[in-house]
């Protein structure tokens, strides 16, 4: 089928969900929850053909991870599910409202998008996630994972159409476009008028490649080289934990901390620390050359970085790491090599918690606390469409009132201009 005939159907789909009530939408959500663990080893047989397909081509141990599914994983994207469909329904929602003085009832109500595309690369978690929010907020959704995750894709796709059609809603609003060629991509970039919004998920190039050749509107969700800058003022333990949780936990999505920046008053009895603990974890630092220095003091290697290492998401269990002179010195190199997704300030000091949050331009900003929260299930959003790092209509994780538009509605007794 082409992109244009999903589009099609996708749009009819969305004529049925933007007036489903939030007991039809929920009853379907849940369906769509008990299906993926009713059919776990199905879907688990085609996600390990994936796997085998990726370790036979090379393919990285970060992206394995980010591929890879398990029963944990499934029952993660079933309660995904099920926690949206717990969430207060967005459309409908009036945003403002007021009386004019000609006494016109005026009020901005949420409504859904229509029809979103969602371009995303070897995350089939994703594919549960898109269109359960999607469904929420009344929306279709056309998914176009990469070819690396095709077989997981289908079969989480086939499972979630199913069920979409027991709960009698329309199975089309959740499509899967053909990942085995370029070509469905720059299908959906076009498809204006069929498609409202295309979100892409995934590397740079990914992005900046939808945002420049598409037609069709774009939320762009951007990549993570997110910092965590231990202040003068810092509680070296807290930065510490924080700082490994914030690189290792998992360090092939988008909210791992890629960068360390010290403030030079704290950065020898802190690095004395946090090189060892890193090396212990299987991090490599690249530092610069006063990070060197004090990585050959104590015995741990640290390979000297370049401005390449300090622009670079690592998504595996690497670290660029400088010492900087002052809170402005961190700010500035934040403001060179961020990518305005999420940065992280340890210290106790108020002033330079709220200096930092006032200068540093990024969708999250955290103070005490791991980069790794950066997320819509942790923010209480539910699972999360992307994390976008633009600024007009949505910006930082996107939950279900991101996924709506607003219409004015306008109610009068007769009143002519």
């Amino acid at each position: 089928m082409s992109v244009q005939e999903q589009g099609r159907r996708a749009k009819a789909a969305s004529a049925v969900l933007a007036t489903a009530t939030r007991a039809a939408k929920d009853a379907a959500l849940r369906a769509m929850a008990d299906a993926l663990v009713r059919r776990t080893p199905e879907i688990l047989a085609a996600n390990e053909g994936d796997l085998a397909a990726g370790r036979d081509a090379g393919m990285s141990a970060a992206l394995l991870d980010r591929l890879s599914l398990n029963e944990y994983r499934l029952e993660g994207m079933a309660g995904g599910l099920r926690k949206v469909a717990d969430l207060p329904d967005p459309v409908g929602e009036v945003v403002r409202g007021s009386t004019l003085p000609n006494g016109l009832e005026l009020r901005q109500v949420r409504v859904p998008l229509g029809v979103v595309g969602i371009v995303y690369e070897a995350r089939p978690n994703v594919t549960a996630d898109a269109a359960g929010l999607c469904l929420k907020a009344g929306n279709a959704v056309l998914l176009r994972g990469s070819s690396s995750a095709a077989r997981s894709n289908a079969a989480i796709v086939a499972v979630l159409r199913d069920a979409l059609d027991g709960a009698g809603l329309p199975a089309d609003a959740v499509q899967l476009v053909d990942a085995s060629s370029r070509d469905s991509v720059k299908e959906l970039m076009r498809a204006r008028g069929l498609v409202d919004v295309l979100i892409p998920r995934g590397g740079a190039s990914l992005i900046r490649s939808v945002v420049e050749e598409s037609t069709v509107p774009v939320i762009e969700t951007g990549v993570g080289n997110c910092h965590v800058y231990v202040d003068a003022d810092a509680d070296l333990d807290m930065a510490l934990e924080i700082l490994l949780n914030a690189k290792t936990s998992r360090p092939s999505v988008c909210n791992a901390t890629e960068s360390l920046l010290v403030h030079r008053a704290v950065a020898e009895p802190f690095l004395a620390r946090a090189l060892p603990a890193l090396r212990d974890a299987g991090v490599t630092v690249h530092g610069d050359a006063d990070v060197v220095e004090v990585g050959d003091r104590r015995g741990v290697t640290v390979i000297p970085a370049t401005d390449e290492d300090f622009d670079t998401e690592y998504l595996s269990l690497d670290l660029s790491a400088a010492i900087v002179s002052s809170l402005d010195a961190a700010v500035a190199h934040i403001a060179r090599f961020g990518s305005g997704h999420t940065e992280a300030i340890v210290t106790h000091s108020l002033p330079a918690a709220r200096e930092f949050t006032a200068r540093v331009d990024a969708a999250a900003v955290m103070v005490n606390a791991s980069t790794r929260f950066t997320d819509g299930e942790e923010f209480g959003f539910g699972a999360e469409i992307g994390i976008s790092t633009q600024k007009l209509h949505a910006r930082g994780p996107m939950g279900l009132p991101e996924l709506t538009s607003t219409k004015y509605v306008v109610t009068g007794t007769g009143q002519v201009r």
